[in-house]
């Protein structure tokens, strides 16, 4: 029996919007990259950009538990000695909440070329308002 393998003139993409009010950081973040990487189809295939277009609704409503809002700092470089910058993701979901669901995102997604492919199809909203409506994205309600 053949293996098969996903051309990617072959694959079927569909719009989904999910609203992650109340939801954990984390575990939403790992069941959209698993959509936006095609895992959730019977045609997946590693090397192929098989995922679907996710849509994130209420980001700034995410949840992360613990002392995470406070402990937990979002970091980032300047590549200039002494050009560390970081803040605390209490701070980051109030000026950038797309931002902090956008990064949970990319750092689960794979490195390089294809990863970014797969992570242009993810948009982020802090609000429960998006201008996407002329592709009919459907309801997606997350496992957990």
């Amino acid at each position: 029996m053949k293996s098969y393998l996903a051309k990617p003139h072959e694959v079927e993409r569909k719009w989904y919007v999910i609203d992650v009010e109340g939801k954990t950081l984390g575990r939403a973040a790992s069941q959209v990259a698993s959509i936006l990487r095609g895992k959730h189809k019977p045609i997946y295939t590693p090397n192929v950009d098989t995922g679907d277009f996710v849509i994130i609704v209420n980001a700034d409503k995410v949840v992360l538990t613990g002392k995470k809002l406070e402990q937990k700092k979002l970091r980032h470089h300047s590549l200039y000695p002494g050009g560390l910058k970081e803040m605390s993701y209490r701070d980051a979901l109030a000026k950038k909440p797309e931002f902090v669901f956008y990064e949970a995102v990319r750092r689960m997604m794979p490195k390089g070329k294809l990863g970014r492919q797969m992570l242009k199809k993810l948009k982020v909203y802090s609000g429960p308002e998006h201008n996407h409506e002329a592709q009919k994205p459907e309801v997606l309600e997350l496992k957990y």
